[in-house]
């Protein structure tokens, strides 16, 4: 196996966690997923739970959806655009991440659990993506 794919095909499992995650907070009901004395119920209800008046959950379904479909096409038919393309949304995805966790930390001072699967997920997929790996 290349190790350009086993590169995408890790990521792609860290997205496909990221993706699940964010489809539970966007289409599944509240309550069912975050019980209101834990911290992810205080994310969730924060003034930052939103952007542009949209459900940050929402665009992480997007995003994620898009780059999960974007890393099987180049696992498929690998392109030198697409690999730029998953490297900068890579990029891209961890400063968003490192914000959020920046927010949960020192602004809201609480933590959600599928927020973390996300931002966690982005910061391994940027160290993945960027370690020099040999081509065998």
């Amino acid at each position: 196996m290349k190790t350009k794919n086993l590169r995408y095909k890790i990521i792609l499992v860290f997205f496909a966690l990221s993706l699940i995650s964010s489809a539970m907070l966007a289409f599944l009901p509240l309550p069912a997923i975050c019980n209101p004395t834990e911290g992810c119920n205080a994310v969730q209800t924060s003034p930052y739970s939103k952007t542009f008046g949209i459900d940050n959950s929402y665009f992480g379904v997007i995003i994620f959806s898009a780059m999960t479909f974007l890393i099987l096409w180049q696992i498929i038919k690998p392109e030198k655009r697409k690999e730029f393309a998953i490297k900068w949304g890579v990029i891209l995805g961890t400063l968003v991440a490192i914000y959020f966790l920046f927010l949960q930390e020192f602004v809201i001072h609480a933590y959600c659990k599928y927020c973390l699967i996300v931002d966690i997920g982005m910061l391994i997929s940027f160290t993945v993506i960027n370690i020099p790996w040999k081509n065998k």
